[in-house]
């Protein structure tokens, strides 16, 4: 196979031959470049044995305009996963808006800058790196767990073992932060009034919030300082990955860690991520554990903080009533806040498993 098979797939999708003969001027030397001239080439292409690994949309085309096309390759099962960044002429604000909410994963406007754009490729290509060889890796790990373990629940435990203590090798707060919140996460739901079926879920599922970091680059995990835009943005496609990594799975715990992974970062004013739910479209287990994640994040030491007192986290979390937390969850958290601090008490500073501390609990 030549080099140039072996290089990642973009495809550009522009009823201007100037503007793709300058796009792939930008991107050729990196990548295997891939032109399409209207919207019903680009659908062809992209339905191909070989799949794009990118797509860069023009908006303004005759016939399908860009955000038809990307709406049809979102509704697409065999295409949802490919991301699109639209290149467009269009700049108002409220296209950018609507590129986003279509599934776009980026917004280059024109004229373009050649780094810009070499740059926003560049890190979604090494998104789906981190996402392939996550792939890799859960079902490596998947295979050693079935061979090692003989009945479902005991791999399936320890699947959320390892899946959470994954996490810590790149952020040594995490297992603490994990024991905590899932504990708070189980105590807030207790007091919520969800069953008491799903409360022992939550204690399984929550500490699976975030395991979708194990797909985001450690340049940008890992960053000392604030995170730019662009490494924001990818910063939030955790919430994605750990929703794929969770998807399918047949245990109900497993099917509760999914939807938790995926919408634990939703507010409830719908200024969240990733799919800006609102009210009551926000599961409610992830309303508890949204709650659970903010409190530990608030009253635990950082790298970039020192932790905050009782008296100021709490002030935070009454203030974000009806922003970002529901007002019935927020009334749980004060309602059995002499639990809560039981378990910050006894959860601090422990090296112990989250496995054996579940496991004992």
């Amino acid at each position: 196979m030549s080099e140039k098979l072996k290089k990642p797939k973009v495809l550009i999708v522009d009823d201007a031959p100037d503007n793709i003969r300058i796009l792939m001027e930008v991107l050729k030397e990196e990548y295997s470049v891939i032109p399409a001239i209207d919207g019903v080439s680009a659908l062809k292409i992209a339905n191909e044995d070989t799949l794009p690994d990118i797509i860069l949309l023009d908006v303004m085309m005759p016939g399908m305009d860009g955000y038809e096309v990307c709406e049809k390759l979102k509704s697409s099962d065999r295409t949802r996963a490919i991301p699109i960044i639209f290149v467009t002429a269009k700049t108002e604000e409220a296209d950018e808006q609507r590129g986003l909410a279509i599934g776009a994963i980026d917004y280059i406007t024109k004229p373009i800058n050649p780094a810009i754009v070499r740059t926003r490729v560049k890190n979604q290509m090494e998104l789906i790196q981190h996402r392939d060889h996550l792939e890799e890796l859960v079902l490596e790990r998947t295979d050693q767990l079935e061979k090692a373990l003989g009945k479902l629940e005991s791999y399936s435990l320890d699947s959320i073992y390892r899946l959470t203590r994954a996490a810590e090798y790149k952020d040594e707060d995490t297992g603490a932060h994990i024991q905590r919140m899932s504990h708070y996460s189980a105590a807030i739901a207790r007091q919520v009034g969800l069953k008491e079926n799903v409360t022992k879920w939550i204690l399984y599922a929550a500490p699976m919030h975030d395991v979708g970091k194990l797909g985001i680059p450690d340049r940008i995990l890992l960053k000392p300082g604030k995170l730019d835009h662009d490494e924001w943005e990818i910063m939030k496609q955790h919430t994605i990955f750990g929703g794929s990594i969770l998807e399918g799975a047949k245990a109900g715990y497993l099917k509760l860690g999914e939807v938790i992974a995926l919408t634990h970062h939703e507010k409830w004013d719908g200024s969240g991520y990733p799919k800006g739910l609102k009210g009551e479209k926000i599961p409610m287990v992830s309303q508890t554990v949204a709650l659970a994640d903010v409190f530990d994040a608030l009253t635990s030491k950082r790298p970039y903080k020192e932790p905050f007192s009782l008296e100021k986290s709490y002030s935070i979390i009454r203030e974000s009533s009806g922003s970002h937390f529901n007002p019935e969850v927020v009334d749980a958290f004060f309602a059995c806040k002499d639990e809560i601090l039981a378990i910050k008490e006894k959860y601090k500073d422990k090296t112990q498993s989250l496995f054996y501390q579940i496991a004992g609990s």
